[in-house]
């Protein structure tokens, strides 16, 4: 069985930082890619960042570049997104998501199969 969970969600002044983890388990971890995806109330469901299987290839929307990073522990099986400057309208939940690896990374939700509960991230202003 394969579950997906994330951590490191919380409540945060803007400015301030955050680390998000993604833990998958019941799968061959290192061959799947990782997305991280956010949702707002009222919005659509987001891409934020995503990573090759190989960690060779990473994605980051313009709204969060050179703000976040991803990495990725194929030996712990987790994928950690850094969150810094953190802005009010960074506020979602956000979920982890798998896609079995293929060239590059994507960045649409429906390709990616198995995802967590999500983990909510509040930024003050």
């Amino acid at each position: 069985q394969v579950q997906v969970v994330e951590s490191g969600g919380g409540l945060v002044q803007a400015g301030g930082s955050l680390r998000l983890s993604c833990a998958a388990s019941g799968l061959s971890f290192s061959s799947y890619d990782i997305g991280w995806f956010r949702q707002a109330p009222g919005k659509e469901r987001e891409i934020v960042s995503a990573i090759s299987w190989t960690g060779t290839f990473t994605y980051y929307a313009d709204s969060v570049k050179g703000r976040f990073t991803i990495s990725r522990d194929n030996v712990q099986n987790t994928v950690d997104l850094q969150m810094n400057s953190l802005k009010p309208e960074d506020t979602a939940v956000y979920y982890c998501a798998t896609r079995y690896g293929s060239v590059g990374v994507s960045t649409t939700s429906w390709e990616y199969r198995y995802w967590g509960q999500g983990t909510q991230v509040t930024v003050s202003s």
